[in-house]
């Protein structure tokens, strides 16, 4: 009779605390403490071989119907457990048709983009066409046909980054001038083009230079084009482009193709011509590298220089968009933070 006593005790014993198990991890325990190894009842099982066949067979018969009774006990609990979880989970997870939708923020254009797209506008509305052309080039194409060739001290002004043919030599290009040359070889003149595009410089980086950055060329060649010409244009484009009168300035300057070259600078609109970093407190900034296209580059494409003249600009669409904005530092484009760019 003790046998069966303890029995009883070790029946009620489980079911209450099955009842009260809160999770998986408990029931786990009480399956361990009453039917493992070392369980209460696996214990009771064992030591029934000391009785005689008569009480072991009674006792071990409810002793294995306790056992099938706890092990059910257990399953219907875990179910109820992960049943609860389940919908815990559906409830975290599951989507309410009737609450309004996310908003979804459109996109826009990177600054640098739409200051390309707006100066692309005004010279097309001078009669001007947009021209692309490739960013890998040829060394050709992008210093010898331009009055550069190899001995030529000027190549030291690009810090070219060059790649690894087997047949010729290219490069990622210093410059977009190359296009001039590729376009005047297909197209006779008169012609009015600009050629936007990124170019890439191996140098140091500061906050008004980058190793990867964007240039817009321009090229006009006619019958009669001097730098009057030139200088009305731009000023048009500046007036245009910032929406009030701007100074500029013509300094003399060298390119290898062109002569006469001059560089042309406009008051720093970040500072008020008062002096920063973007302008390296000079209250200037320069904006682009211009001049009348070399004889040597007409000859690089079949065409006699007594027969046709015009002037050739290279501008960094950076700095105008650091002017149109006043950005202190040409490596915020570039930079990739969210919170600078939502402000365009």
């Amino acid at each position: 009779m003790e046998y069966m006593v303890k029995l009883k005790l070790l029946k009620k014993g489980a079911q209450k605390e099955i009842k009260k198990a809160k999770d998986l991890k408990e029931l786990d325990r009480i399956f361990r403490k009453y039917l493992g190894k070392r369980g209460k009842i696996t214990q009771i099982l064992r030591s029934l071989k000391k009785l005689k066949k008569e009480k072991r067979v009674k006792i071990g018969k409810e002793a294995n119907l306790l056992k099938k009774i706890i092990e059910e006990n257990i399953r219907e609990k875990a179910e109820k457990l992960k049943e609860k979880v389940r919908a815990e989970i559906f409830k975290k997870e599951r989507i309410d048709v009737t609450a309004p939708g996310k908003k979804v923020l459109p996109g826009h254009l990177h600054p640098l983009t739409q200051v390309q797209r707006r100066v692309e506008e005004i010279f097309q509305s001078m009669g001007f066409s947009v021209i692309e052309g490739p960013e890998i080039e040829t060394e050709w194409y992008n210093f010898d046909a331009l009055n550069i060739p190899k001995e030529h001290p000027a190549r030291d002004f690009w810090d070219t980054l060059w790649l690894k043919p087997k047949n010729q030599k290219l490069l990622l290009r210093t410059h977009t001038s190359p296009v001039q040359v590729r376009y005047m070889e297909k197209n006779p003149p008169p012609l009015r083009i600009i050629v936007p595009g990124r170019v890439f410089r191996h140098e140091a980086t500061d906050a008004s230079h980058e190793v990867n950055f964007y240039q817009i060329e321009g090229l006009m060649v006619d019958k009669d084009i001097s730098i009057a010409n030139f200088k009305a244009i731009i000023q048009k484009l500046f007036k245009r482009f910032f929406e009030k009168s701007i100074k500029i300035r013509l300094r003399p300057s060298y390119f290898p193709f062109t002569e006469p070259s001059f560089e042309v600078d406009m008051t720093c609109l970040t500072c008020g011509g008062k002096g920063c970093s973007a302008c390296q407190r000079t209250g200037w900034m320069e904006m682009m590298g211009a001049g009348m296209v070399h004889p040597n580059v007409f000859k690089a494409v079949g065409l006699n220089p007594r027969d046709w003249q015009g002037f050739a600009f290279g501008m960094g669409l950076d700095r105008l968009a650091m002017m149109r904005y006043k950005i202190n530092d040409i490596r915020l484009f570039y930079g990739g933070d969210l919170r600078f760019l939502k402000q365009f």
